[in-house]
C-alpha cells in the first residue's frame, strides 16, 4: 500500500522575505514517505509566481535546480504518489492555473469519489482537461467560483461540490489558503515558525524546519494567510469525522502527532493489544522493518519476550520494483530484506508487521525466516484483515487481490506458511488509536464507508453548514 501525497504551505510574515522555497524543500523531504513519484514547489513574491517540479524524489528533482532562484515569501509544496491519474509530469503538483491575470496553484492530498461526475459536467460545457488528476477538477471549480465572489466564498462553494478526501494548500496569487475536508480523512496540521506559519500533512515536517506545532487543522476548516496573519473559518462540520485509520497503522511517521495522537504511542498500544489477543510462547520478537518495529516493541515490553532483529532492511534501494518473473521478484525481496541467521536459527519467532494485503510478500518473508533456521514462525499483524478496497486516497489492491477478502484467518495463515497468524481486532485497534470508531474511516477493514460510493455500503454522515 502507498499513500497518495504530502503537502506543505508556508507564509512568511515579511513580504520582503524571498526564501520561502528552502523551508518548503526541507518539509517535503520530511514527508518523502508519503509519495515518491514526483515533487514540486510554487512560491509567490507579491508580483508573480514561480514553480519548480519534476518526476522523482525530492533531493533528485531539486538538485537539478538552484532553489535560490525561486524567490517568494509565500508558497506551497507537494510530494506525490498517484491514486487518481497517471504518474506523469502533467499530473505532478502543484497544479498551476492562470486566468484573468491571476495565478492559482494547488497541492492536494486525497481522492475525490465524485471526480468523474464533475469532469463530465465541465466536458459537457466544452472544456478539455489537460491532466488525469482529480486536482484539476478542484482547480476548475475554484476558478469558476472566483469569477463570482471572493476567495472564502469561492472555497465554500467548491467544498459543497466535493465528495471524498482532500487536504489542500492553495495559492491564489500571494494569498495562502488551506482546506481540510469536513470529515478530516487526511491529516493536516498548523505550525508556527520564527517569522511565519507553516501547514503540513504531518507534524514531523514542522519539527524538521524548526517550527512549533500549534494544532491540527479542523475538519471542514479553511485557513487564509495574508499580510503576516491568518484567519480561521470553520465552514462545515459533521456529527462525526472519518480520520483514516491507516495513518496510525502505517502511513504517518511514528514521530508525528496526528489529530492529537502521537503515532509512536498508538503503535506501541497496538503491539500490546496484539499480545492481549494473540499471546503465544516464543523465544524472540522480531519486526518486519521498518513498519513493524514499534508494534514489536510494544509486544515485547508487555510480554517480556526478547526483541531481537531477525531481518535487516537495505535502506538504499527504491521502493518500487518492476520484476518480470517470479525468480527476480524473490531476488528483489532478498535485496530489500536479509535474514540474520544467528538470531533466528533454532528459535521460535514472532514476526510483527503492519498489514497483509495480497499475502505474497508475507509468504516470502516467512519462507526466508524458515530457511534461516527458525523452528517456528508466528505472524502478528498490526491491522485487522483488509477486506475491502480504499476509494479515499490509498493505493491498495482490488477486492479480488485482497487475500483476506476471500479467505478466513486460517486460510491466510496457510497462504503465508505461518505456524500461526493473529490480527489485531477492529475493537482493539480502535481502543489503541484512542479515537472513537465513529470518528475513524474503517472502510477497508469493515466494508462500510463514511461517504457514498457506488456499489458499496455507506455510513452516511450529513454535512451541515456551520453558522459561525
Amino acid at each position: 500500500m502507498r499513500e497518495s501525497c504530502g503537502i506543505v504551505g508556508l507564509a512568511l510574515n515579511d513580504r520582503e522575505s524571498d526564501n520561502a522555497a528552502l523551508p518548503i524543500y526541507y518539509a517535503l523531504y520530511a514527508l518523502q514517505h508519503r509519495g515518491q513519484e514526483s515533487t514540486g514547489i510554487t512560491v509567490h513574491d507579491g508580483k508573480s509566481a514561480g514553480t519548480l517540479k519534476g518526476m522523482g524524489l525530492v533531493p533528485d528533482v531539486f538538485k537539478k535546480y538552484n532553489l535560490s532562484d525561486l524567490k517568494g515569501f509565500v508558497g506551497i509544496g507537494h510530494v506525490r504518489y498517484s491514486t487518481t491519474g497517471d504518474s506523469t509530469i502533467e499530473n505532478s503538483q502543484p497544479l498551476i492555473v492562470n486566468f484573468m491575470d491571476r495565478t492559482i496553484a494547488i497541492a492536494h492530498n486525497g481522492n475525490l469519489v465524485n471526480s468523474a461526475d464533475l469532469v463530465a459536467e465541465f466536458e459537457a460545457e466544452g472544456q478539455v482537461f489537460l491532466t488525469s488528476s482529480d486536482t484539476e477538477v478542484i482547480a476548475r471549480l475554484l476558478v469558476k467560483e472566483l469569477l463570482k465572489t471572493d476567495i472564502l466564498g469561492a472555497v465554500e462553494e467548491v467544498m459543497k461540490r466535493l465528495v471524498g478526501s482532500y487536504s489542500l494548500t492553495i495559492l491564489v496569487d500571494d494569498t495562502l489558503v488551506v482546506v481540510r475536508d469536513p470529515l478530516g480523512f487526511k491529516p493536516l496540521c498548523l505550525g508556527e515558525l520564527d517569522g511565519g506559519y507553516v501547514v503540513t500533512s504531518e507534524s514531523a515536517a514542522i519539527d524538521t524546519i524548526g517550527g512549533k506545532l500549534i494544532r491540527d487543522v479542523r475538519p471542514g476548516e479553511v485557513l487564509i494567510f495574508k499580510d503576516g496573519r491568518y484567519s480561521s473559518h470553520h465552514l462545515f462540520k459533521t456529527k462525526n469525522t472519518a480520520h483514516c485509520v491507516f495513518e496510525y497503522i502505517y502511513f504517518a511517521r511514528a514521530d508525528s502527532i496526528i489529530d492529537g495522537q502521537l503515532v509512536y504511542q498508538t503503535r506501541i498500544r497496538i503491539g500490546e493489544r496484539l499480545l492481549d489477543e494473540h499471546a503465544i510462547d516464543a523465544d524472540i520478537i522480531s519486526p518486519v522493518p521498518d513498519s513493524g518495529i514499534t508494534f514489536a516493541i510494544g509486544y515485547s515490553k508487555k510480554s517480556g519476550i526478547d526483541y531481537i532483529e531477525g531481518l535487516m532492511k537495505n535502506r538504499y534501494i527504491g521502493r518500487t520494483f518492476i520484476m518480470p518473473d517470479q525468480k527476480m521478484r524473490e531476488t528483489a525481496v532478498r535485496l530489500k530484506l536479509n535474514t540474520i541467521r544467528q538470531n533466528l536459527e533454532g528459535k521460535k519467532v514472532i514476526l510483527l508487521d503492519d498489514s497483509i494485503v495480497r499475502g505474497t510478500t508475507s509468504r516470502r518473508i516467512v519462507d526466508m525466516v524458515r530457511k534461516a533456521g527458525a523452528e517456528e514462525v508466528h505472524m502478528r499483524i498490526g491491522s485487522p484483515p483488509i477486506v475491502s478496497p480504499c476509494y479515499l486516497g490509498i493505493d491498495m489492491a482490488t477486492r479480488e487481490e485482497l487475500v483476506a477478502a476471500h479467505k478466513t484467518v486460517a486460510g491466510v495463515e496457510a497462504v503465508i506458511n505461518a505456524d500461526s497468524l493473529g490480527y489485531v481486532s477492529v475493537e482493539g485497534l480502535v481502543e489503541a488509536v484512542g479515537i472513537p470508531a465513529d470518528d475513524l474511516c474503517l472502510g477497508c477493514l469493515t466494508g462500510v464507508y463514511p461517504v457514498e460510493i457506488s456499489g458499496e455500503e455507506c455510513k452516511r454522515r450529513q454535512l451541515t453548514l456551520n453558522q459561525f
